[in-house]
């Protein structure tokens, strides 16, 4: 079963908060079952469970209630991986917080993050979902504390948020709390977030380098692409193409090649944004797009292969996909391809003319 990962550089920041309450955390890892050893690998990932057990376990151990806390005193942006240094090289802390939403997953699966600006100011507002075990608030506090801490690192200046918004109760105890956000605080809130001033937020930042920014959104960008490959979304759509020509795939199928239930596919595709059957609408359009532009192939082996036993239903959902026949859109491909140009000569319209240099 596909789970929700952590990236080794946010699981390291994490075991440096708790070496500072002065636990063992190559024991404790032992203790779990987890790799201290995969610390060291920046693409290496653990599981979302797998911190939560980590944290639970620290807190048993240390008897701190509010040991999440603690990451805003090792962050640096290596913490974030690759996006630490996305983060650095943005124009104000605004854009970087942008930059963090956009590249979340590197850092989290299980968290979900929004920035957006409301009447009060900018507010960053985290959800951390857990897959067996339901998360624990430290996970939460820990990312809150952390944000907050790296607004200050990166901006040289302390930067105090308008108010903190956390989910858990309120403790017995508020001075961790207190020592680590300096503002306003509301617990049993409906979400986690800070809310800062809106001119904190628009500051130019002194790291900000606008062409290290450019290579820094490649290199996370990259890493993004490589890590969805590892989706099932992705997976489910390579075995869709595998599957399509021999008839309609069954969502059964489709399960049992990736190793999962039925129950777990859906709820799977249903957190990456997706279902079984827009996955498999989807696949069928692109993959129709394809076949179409191949002049050899017929509309007959076009809709076979893409697993219509019954080529009315074929022509039935090319018009819904492309508001065109098979038929009328094989002509447009065709017609573009043999585009006249001024010279009266045909080129393919898909591929610039080359045009001489003037001499």
């Amino acid at each position: 079963m596909s789970e929700r990962t952590t990236s080794a550089s946010w699981a390291s920041g994490i075991v440096k908060a708790l070496e500072l309450e002065g636990l063992d955390c190559r024991a404790m890892f032992k203790q779990l079952g987890l790799d201290f050893a995969s610390l060291d690998d920046p693409d290496a990932r653990f599981t979302q469970d797998s911190m939560t057990r980590l944290w639970q376990l620290a807190v048993d151990l240390s008897g701190n209630q509010a040991i999440g806390l603690n990451m805003a005193r090792v962050v640096r942006p290596a913490s974030f991986h690759v996006v630490g240094y996305a983060l650095m090289s943005s124009r104000t802390l605004a854009e970087g917080f942008e930059r963090l939403v956009r590249y979340q997953r590197i850092i989290a699966e299980s968290s979900d993050l929004s920035f957006r600006l409301q009447p009060d100011g900018y507010a960053l507002i985290l959800t951390v979902h857990g897959d067996h075990l339901p998360p624990t608030r430290h996970s939460a506090e820990a990312s809150l504390a952390c944000a907050l801490s790296l607004c200050s690192w990166l901006s040289g200046r302390v930067i105090q948020p308008r108010r903190v918004l956390i989910q858990g109760l309120q403790p017995k105890d508020l001075t961790p709390y207190k020592t680590a956000f300096h503002a306003p605080l509301e617990f049993s809130a409906p979400h986690d977030a800070l809310v800062f001033e809106r001119a904190d937020m628009e500051a130019p930042l002194p790291t900000a380098n606008e062409a290290m920014a450019v290579l820094h959104d490649r290199f996370a960008g990259e890493y993004l692409a490589r890590f969805s490959e590892s989706r099932v979304t992705h997976r489910a759509r390579q075995v869709l193409c595998r599957v399509l020509p021999q008839g309609e795939p069954k969502r059964e199928t489709i399960a049992q090649a990736l190793h999962l239930s039925q129950r777990t596919l859906q709820r799977r595709l249903q957190e990456e944004g997706t279902s079984f059957q827009t996955l498999l609408d989807d696949t069928r359009r692109e993959l129709a797009e394809q076949y179409l532009a191949q002049p050899n192939m017929t509309l007959l082996e076009a809709a076979y292969l893409l697993g219509f036993a019954d080529p009315s239903n074929f022509f039935r959902a090319f018009r819904r996909w492309f508001n065109a026949t098979p038929g009328e859109y094989r002509a447009r491909l065709s017609g573009a391809a043999t585009a006249p140009l001024e010279n009266g000569s045909v080129s393919d319209a898909r591929t610039p003319a080359y045009i001489a240099p003037a001499p």
